[in-house]
């Protein structure tokens, strides 16, 4: 993590749509900068130039010859945008034909953003993307800027300071991101309204289980034909990873949901609105979803955890045990599931900002033995028969331990 990313042209604050349509003028560039410019007379001419051809303000500011790269000022209209969530959704949504993703990488994609500037872009994400409260399901056009975000920091590298409002973000799209493998012709938009992803007659949807009424969704599958514009957040998960406020927020939203999920589970373990109608052909046990979910759950877990190590390995992160209590710090503490079955569909705000069980323990680093720990006290409360919780158990183990293992 650093102040880095893909570099972008002047002015990259997103918002010229906005300022067209507002009648908004572009600010004139500061003396300040005219006056450090003259010291810098190649460097100045250019972008003199640029200002004449454009007229419009160069947000750069110039380190003298030993500060290493200049860094860019993020425009007041860009942090204003984390203030207005309404304004933010706008200038973040790429719309359903992506037309507007551009838009959004030239926002959000900073090589070297000044001082706050990358914890400012980060907030600027949380308040695009995030619902307007706990118990309120996403938008269209929230889960559509969730998209956008994804795609548009495909393969960045983010600037110090964005990676917690970016980890914040996947939070609350906790359930969305689980169903990526990869990209899907059949995912036609990059959201999907919340009659889409209504449960057939089986009680079921390729959205997952669960989903609270009302709730639009991001699909992470989508992608636009014969480009590179896709949006995978488990790449996003590895630029993450090296931060350690989003290592914590990732985690706890993965520990939050798994929770979540098993105290909607019946006494067999099974969804209890899902009633498949098997043939001879197709057998469609009832426990296919349920495996199907747990596993992605180890799998992200497990992807953090293997990035931890690989980074640990690699220099990335030069002292583990500093970054791991920094992780504890900002850790809220454990999640378990409710010792009853509950039947209420919560939006995913509310599985991100699930109120923790208890502190957490001298193991939090050791996800493995979260996740047992949490099965297990769930299956003891719940009566599950042995057989079935050891099933449960086993799958939840084999997929988390090959990931850890085979994440490079």
């Amino acid at each position: 993590m650093r102040n880095g990313g893909e570099a972008r042209e002047a002015d990259a604050d997103g918002n010229g749509e906005l300022r067209q349509e507002t009648g908004q003028s572009a600010d004139p560039a500061p003396p300040a900068l005219l006056g450090r410019l003259k010291k810098h007379r190649l460097l100045a001419s250019a972008v003199t130039l640029a200002l004449v051809a454009t007229g419009v303000a160069v947000p750069l500011a110039l380190a003298g010859q030993d500060d290493g790269p200049p860094c860019q000022e993020i425009p007041a209209t860009t942090r204003a945008l984390a203030e207005n969530p309404a304004a933010a959704t706008h200038a973040l949504d790429p719309g359903d034909d992506l037309n507007r993703l551009d838009a959004v990488r030239r926002l959000l994609a900073h090589e070297h953003p000044c001082s706050d500037g990358g914890q400012a872009l980060g907030a600027v994400v949380d308040a695009a993307t995030r619902a307007t409260g706990p118990d309120t399901p996403h938008t269209l056009a929230q889960a559509r800027a969730a998209f956008g975000v994804v795609a548009a920091l495909n393969d960045v590298e983010l600037p110090d300071g964005m990676a917690p409002g970016v980890a914040r973000m996947l939070a609350q799209y906790v359930v969305d991101q689980h169903r990526y493998l990869g990209s899907d012709d059949e995912a036609v938009l990059p959201a999907v309204p919340a009659e889409s992803t209504r449960p057939n007659e089986k009680g079921w949807t390729t959205y997952g289980r669960f989903l609270a009424p009302g709730e639009a969704h991001a699909d992470f599958e989508h992608a636009r034909p014969y480009t590179r514009d896709k949006a995978d957040p488990r790449d996003l998960i590895a630029e993450l990873a090296k931060d350690p406020q989003a290592f914590a927020i990732l985690y706890a939203a993965e520990r939050a949901w798994f929770a979540y999920y098993l105290e909607r589970l019946d006494g067999q373990g099974t969804d209890p609105a899902y009633q498949p109608k098997p043939t001879k052909y197709y057998p469609s046990p009832r426990t296919t979803w349920i495996h199907y979910d747990l596993e992605h759950m180890a799998d992200r877990i497990g992807v953090l955890m293997g990035y931890r190590s690989l980074y640990a390995r690699n220099g990335t992160i030069p002292d583990l045990t500093a970054f791991d209590a920094a992780v504890r710090r900002h850790t809220p503490g454990v999640y378990l599931a409710d010792e009853r079955q509950l039947t209420s569909r919560p939006p995913m705000a509310s599985i991100a900002a699930r109120k923790h069980s208890g502190r957490g323990d001298e193991n939090l680093m050791d996800a493995r033995h979260q996740l047992d720990t949490v099965l297990d006290a769930w299956a003891a409360a719940r009566r599950i028969p042995a057989a079935r919780a050891a099933s449960l158990r086993q799958i939840i183990d084999n997929r988390y331990v090959w990931v850890l293992q085979t994440t490079r």
